[in-house]
């Protein structure tokens, strides 16, 4: 005749179980909401620094699609888009930098004329991609997440434009 089954060491019944997984959601829920939000959201001076850097960064691109559309007006018409994009991005980025002025004045490029203008404004707009996706490793929160969301933005754009 064959023997009895065993089941072998008798582990954690259901209950126990249960009770384990409650108490470990607890843990963790309570680990992640140690912090509050106005404490992660605090902006370092380091953090406002390089904020207003990218705002400088991202006037620069303003001003570099005003210029391009200056040298060579049907690229204007074809970019307008892009232009508007780039408006609504720095004003973003200037209501997530505390006491930022609205304007710092930053000297009007100049982009070279038809047909080299294109691939200037291209650069333009890639380099503001680059520096924008670096800057927002150096930032916490939503404005680590706006800095990368501009970056991806002008990235797109610099696509666009190829």
């Amino acid at each position: 005749m064959s023997s009895p089954l065993r089941s072998g060491p008798r582990g954690f019944s259901r209950r126990t179980l249960l009770a384990a997984s409650a108490a470990g959601l607890a843990v963790l829920a309570t680990g992640c909401t140690s912090s509050s939000a106005d404490e992660r959201e605090q902006v370092t001076s380091e953090q406002a620094d390089g904020l207003s850097a990218q705002i400088a960064v991202q006037e620069a691109v303003v001003s570099a699609f005003a210029a391009a559309g200056a040298a060579d007006p049907a690229l204007a018409a074809e970019v307008a888009d892009l232009a508007g994009q780039a408006d609504e991005q720095l004003a973003r980025l200037r209501a997530a930098a505390p006491g930022t002025p609205t304007s710092s004045g930053a000297p009007a490029q100049e982009a070279p004329p038809a047909p080299g203008t294109r691939a200037w404004l291209r650069g333009q707009v890639a380099t503001a991609a680059a520096s924008h996706a670096a800057a927002c490793v150096d930032q916490s929160g939503a404005r680590a997440a706006l800095l990368g969301s501009i970056a991806a933005g002008l990235a797109g754009q610099d696509g666009r434009l190829a």
